[in-house]
């Protein structure tokens, strides 16, 4: 069973339908038995970081969360699922968040030419090619919508980057744990096959 983790994000929906469409019907529920009876488990989001992170710790999930990463479930988060699972986010000061993951996420440099918040096509470098990225060529594009950006403290961990103003760390995987800055529910072929090898991890 794949679980997607319903806390009232904005991409809910969207991302259902991805996994629908490559064959894997997803329970949304944020049931904590369903989630850590979960073969697969995914944390989704658009929003703010404060904001995700009270519903998180209203709907008494934060706990739960953090059982599915030290459990070896294989985990999944999405744009703001990815910097949910750091430690903070100058979005929101003095906000903890997840702590599963070591760094920090950034606001994208305003420099007066490039428009904040990125919402398009960008493509990805593969520092250290992830499993997610698996017969995907380095340069495949995917789909941005973020004013802010992850910079991990640990650069091993970093699968997949992009330049926008400045590099961001796109994807990252630590054993069981996954994650992408972008939207691959709406990338088109390349997040499907990405959708496809997380599902065979």
């Amino acid at each position: 069973m794949l679980a997607i983790i319903d806390y009232d994000a904005g991409n809910i929906r969207s991302v259902v339908n991805a996994f629908k469409y490559v064959g894997t019907d997803a329970c949304v529920t944020r049931d904590p038995n369903e989630i850590r009876r979960a073969d697969h488990v995914v944390l989704p989001g658009v929003g703010a970081f404060g904001d995700a992170m009270q519903k998180l710790e209203e709907y008494n999930l934060t706990g739960v969360i953090r059982d599915v990463a030290n459990s070896g479930t294989p985990f999944m988060g999405i744009c703001l699922g990815l910097q949910l699972l750091f430690d903070s986010s100058d979005e929101s000061k003095g906000v903890e968040g997840l702590g599963i993951l070591r760094g920090k996420i950034k606001r994208i440099p305003d420099n007066g030419t490039l428009k904040v918040p990125q919402i398009g096509w960008n493509s990805l470098k593969y520092p250290n090619k992830g499993r997610l990225f698996n017969g995907i060529d380095e340069g495949a594009y995917v789909y941005f919508v973020h004013s802010y950006y992850l910079d991990a403290d640990d650069k091993g961990i970093v699968t997949a980057t992009t330049e926008y103003g400045t590099v961001i760390d796109a994807s990252v995987e630590q054993g069981n744990v996954f994650a992408c800055q972008f939207h691959p529910e709406k990338s088109s072929d390349v997040g499907m096959e990405i959708l496809k090898n997380f599902l065979s991890v």
